[in-house]
């Protein structure tokens, strides 16, 4: 899990070639005024998710996983209180993983829980157990996923 802001973002360009045109779109000018939505940046290996709407509860949400895509989660107003804990060490599954939408949900508790605030993103690699729309206010963010397999 890495946070950060956008004037560091070609640090971690190294890390996957799908880095690089997720940062270039994280740094559109007209990226707060993009519908809420799926926008595709190279086929199903990269591509965004703008959403916006009223934050969760803690308590009601569960850490979530993905084993095929990275998330960039870049938020644009308010507050994400994001929730993390390692995925090796998460014990309680609520569902099997479900390969067609790369998604598993846990009902384990978070170890960390990390103010991301507007104008930082945060990275999720498949190791990263995490939970996010959490605040007591609405956000605006970006989502992008980026496959892991992208070399």
């Amino acid at each position: 899990m890495i946070l950060d802001t956008l004037e560091n973002a070609q640090r971690y360009t190294v890390l996957n070639n799908g880095f690089v045109k997720a940062f270039e779109f994280l740094s559109r000018p007209d990226l707060k005024e993009l519908a809420v939505g799926r926008y595709e940046i190279d086929s199903e290996r990269i591509y965004a998710i703008v959403a916006r709407g009223p934050g969760n509860r803690k308590e009601d949400e569960h850490l979530e996983v993905h084993e095929r895509y990275i998330d960039i989660q870049m938020i644009l107003e308010g507050t994400d209180e994001m929730g993390w804990k390692p995925r090796s060490l998460c014990t309680q599954p609520l569902d099997k993983y479900n390969q067609t939408s790369d998604y598993q949900e846990f009902a384990d508790k978070p170890d960390a829980w990390i103010a991301v605030k507007s104008g930082s993103f945060a990275i999720f690699f498949p190791e990263d157990a995490h939970t996010a729309m959490i605040s007591s206010g609405n956000i605006h963010k970006v989502v992008v996923k980026i496959a892991a397999s992208v070399f």
